[in-house]
């Protein structure tokens, strides 16, 4: 099920990963300053990254046509390729909301992408990490949904759909679960209910990871999973920005403040 990665090690560096930034929504001009403030971010980690992980979701929509993808989004590509011409590895995921990226971003920035966890060693920690959609218990409409949508078939009758309108009817599919935190209340804790923690606590039974890191759930998150594991969830860049950053020996939760804020 998972994919391995080599071995990272660490010494005065860090790992950075962020997920859910949902460029494109709700308006082109929200979205902008979003991508001006995720540009921020990446400059201010720059010195320091020894590898940078976007967990899914990072486009509120994509689609790769064999010779089209989504227009826009160019001062966000353009900083992505500047830091890997300066030798930091980035590695893209897949989330719900775009789950249909291929190899464009492998063969033109040589950014892997992966569609499922994948397993990694940081020093002496052992680390899962993905997106997090379709993990866990419940959530059965959006499980057959994705079947659905990640089918060969399913994706090559889309292919023939003109881009202009495929992307139109892509875009107004994703609108519809392009709300708040608030609106959706995805801001309150759900105890034992929080199915990636159910996920984390069911596999670290089987599989031991040090650090279990996810998107997808939109509220930043660290819970113990046992007694020697911990589970993270990224939160969102709609309203939350926050990122995790990782020495080798210490992960921790945090929120980006763009200079003007301070």
């Amino acid at each position: 099920m998972f994919s391995h990665l080599q071995n990272f090690s660490l010494k005065e560096k860090k790992i950075y990963f962020a997920s859910d930034f949902h460029l494109g929504a709700p308006s082109s001009e929200a979205s902008k300053s979003r991508e001006k403030k995720i540009i921020q971010w990446l400059d201010s980690i720059q010195s320091d990254a020894a590898a940078i992980f976007l967990v899914g979701d990072i486009f509120d929509f994509w689609f790769e046509y064999k010779e089209v993808v989504p227009k826009g989004f160019i001062p966000f590509i353009s900083k992505i390729q500047q830091l890997r011409e300066a030798g930091i590895p980035i590695l893209f995921f897949t989330g719900n909301h775009d789950l249909w990226m291929k190899d464009y971003f492998t063969e033109e920035l040589g950014i892997p992408v992966y569609h499922h966890p994948i397993e990694l060693m940081v020093n002496d920690k052992t680390l899962l990490v993905g997106h997090g959609d379709g993990l866990g218990p419940g959530d059965h409409s959006y499980k057959f949904l994705k079947k659905i949508f990640v089918n060969p078939v399913a994706q090559w009758l889309f292919r023939w759909i003109h881009p202009d309108l495929g992307i139109k009817l892509a875009k107004a599919w994703s609108g519809k679960s392009r709300i708040t935190n608030s609106e959706k209340g995805e801001d309150r804790f759900l105890g034992e209910e929080e199915w990636l923690w159910q996920y984390c606590k069911d596999l670290e039974s089987k599989r031991h990871h040090d650090l279990y890191i996810f998107g997808h759930r939109h509220l930043p998150l660290e819970l113990e999973v046992g007694d020697h594991a911990t589970y993270f969830n990224l939160g969102e860049w709609v309203s939350q920005f926050t990122y995790l950053e990782f020495d080798g020996r210490k992960a921790e939760l945090k929120k980006f403040k763009a200079p003007a804020e301070y």
